[in-house]
């Protein structure tokens, strides 16, 4: 058992960067964040389209409902209940990948620290050698 820890513990510790990339470890953190960032901007779009939609068909049944017939008033309603799920699931598509983006980007924090340390005791076990 304690064999395979150490097999795990060294295969987990060869995906990390090495201490010496330190400044192009922190630029590419950066940039795949942003990259993240922006695409979140978009992936919120859909939602809020279908969601105000559905609100809008919703109002215009309630201001305008009693002058069309009820076929008419049955299929904004269809179309209002369509829209509004359509719009839920991708809202809770987006706080899915949201929070994966914020996990990211805690792990990416937590990695830089150790990046950091593991410079900063290298830092300090040269001069001493």
């Amino acid at each position: 058992m304690e064999q395979q820890n150490d097999t795990l513990r060294e295969r987990l510790l060869s995906r990390l960067p090495q201490p010496e990339n330190l400044a192009g470890f922190r630029e590419e953190t950066a940039a795949l964040l942003a990259k993240h960032e922006k695409a979140h901007f978009w992936e919120k779009m859909p939602s809020s389209v279908c969601l105000v939609s559905a609100f809008a068909i919703v109002l215009a049944e309630m201001f305008w409902g009693r002058k069309l017939d009820v076929t008419t008033t049955q299929f904004l309603w269809f179309w209002a209940g369509l829209l509004f799920f359509v719009g839920a699931v991708s809202d809770l598509r987006y706080r899915i990948c949201r929070s994966k983006v914020d996990l990211l980007k805690e792990v990416k924090q937590v990695q830089l620290q150790m990046l950091e340390l593991q410079a900063s005791l290298q830092k300090d076990r040269s001069p001493q050698s």
